[in-house]
């Protein structure tokens, strides 16, 4: 049985990391497509998320009275993990394909040039590129199937993520 505290505190803040993953990608897709090949807000999407986490874990060992088994600790932050992911990905799926499905095509033909040119500054052959870049074009990147992977692999990796927070937000054995 899950304490309710985890419960809690997991449902709200997935809903708000969730909320938060939607309003970044409606900001970008807003502002300037462009956005979504930048590396530098992909970095800021991450600090936020990592905040949210580590304020979700500090909250919930304080509201526990400092005691958090690793367990509890890697529990409450996959629960938000997988809420936020779902949220983000069922607004992805709404976003690419229902509200603008030309959106994806412009995204997906920014992905080409930004990997292209990428791969000409480290000095890949032409063939190489020319390669990768017809894979890339028959690749829906944004379709339901595909956001859908996505989702799965963004769980996958955020279980992993969850392990490495969770060993440093349990509380320390005492040895005595």
């Amino acid at each position: 049985m899950i304490n309710e505290v985890i419960k809690k505190n997991g449902i709200n803040f997935g809903v708000i990391i969730g909320i938060t993953s939607a309003f970044i990608t409606a900001s970008i897709y807003a502002i300037d497509l462009n956005l979504f090949v930048s590396w530098w807000f992909g970095l800021i999407g991450l600090a936020i998320n990592l905040t949210i986490a580590i304020i979700l874990l500090s909250k919930t060992k304080k509201q526990l009275n400092g005691v958090y088994t690793f367990k509890e600790a890697f529990t409450t932050y996959f629960i938000a993990a997988v809420i936020g992911i779902l949220i983000s990905t069922l607004f992805n799926i709404l976003l690419f394909n229902v509200i603008d499905p030309g959106a994806k095509e412009t995204v997906s033909e920014l992905l080409i040039k930004y990997t292209a040119g990428f791969m000409q500054k480290m000095g890949t052959p032409a063939s190489i590129i020319n390669e990768n870049i017809a894979k890339m074009k028959e690749h829906n990147s944004f379709s339901t199937i595909e956001l859908i992977k996505g989702c799965a692999f963004s769980i996958v990796f955020s279980a992993v993520f969850g392990l490495i927070l969770a060993a440093f937000f349990k509380s320390k054995t005492r040895q005595e």
